[in-house]
């Protein structure tokens, strides 16, 4: 089924991303994790879609996006850029991909990090975080994507890492294996990777070096 939605509100998160909040239709049912196909609803891209993860929990009364803005790729991220409240997108039924499984690490790599927002703040909700932690990694401080939020999680355990900055209070550097054995000591326990696609590659190979079980790794398919 597609649903017709309204722009409730644009705005800023980091210079490149932007937080999308939308009218959620009546009955509307998404678990943290999940994703729906989205469509600008102009002409010559209604059949143009393109996935995104809710940020938002599933008790709030709006939709969240919390999306990065690429305006050189000429693509749906680009015209979202323009979109101003008012405005409308499609969307379809959710679907999942990556599924909290039980305490663990969540690895991310910049954008990558928004289909962990919402399992996330839902473990918050529920007093379920402690024991998880995030190792996130980003270019700069400044394309940190809510920062100071995850900072704030009672019981997330926040590792930020930097690939062109070197910086005070900061790693530097890709996470590579040193980085994974330095952080993390149990690799019994669940692994949630997300980024770009080599970026996850190298990730599932090193953790299964390591010794993490094929089960226990759960990656954005």
């Amino acid at each position: 089924m597609t649903y017709k939605i309204t722009i409730n509100s644009v705005e800023p998160v980091t210079h490149n991303v932007r937080r999308f909040r939308l009218e959620k239709p009546e009955g509307f049912h998404f678990e943290p994790g999940q994703a729906t196909d989205v469509a600008i609803d102009k002409d010559g891209w209604r059949e143009n879609k393109h996935p995104f993860t809710f940020t938002s929990l599933n008790d709030w009364s709006e939709l969240e996006f919390t999306t990065k803005i690429y305006p050189e790729r000429n693509g749906v991220t680009d015209q979202l850029g323009k979109l101003q409240p008012g405005d409308h997108l499609l969307i379809e039924e959710p679907w999942g991909t990556i599924q909290y499984k039980g305490a663990g690490t969540f690895i991310a790599g910049g954008a990558g990090v928004t289909p962990f927002i919402a399992i996330l703040r839902q473990l918050e909700k529920d007093g379920t975080l402690e024991g998880n932690t995030l190792l996130f990694s980003n270019r700069t401080e400044d394309d940190i994507i809510l920062k100071n939020e995850f900072e704030l999680m009672g019981g997330l355990r926040t590792i930020h890492t930097l690939t062109d900055e070197d910086k005070p209070g900061y790693e530097h550097g890709r996470i590579d294996r040193a980085m994974i054995e330095k952080h993390v000591r149990d690799f019994s326990q669940h692994f949630y990777v997300c980024g770009p696609d080599a970026m996850v590659d190298d990730i599932k190979a090193i953790l299964a070096d390591l010794g993490a079980k094929t089960e226990s790794v759960v990656f954005e398919a």
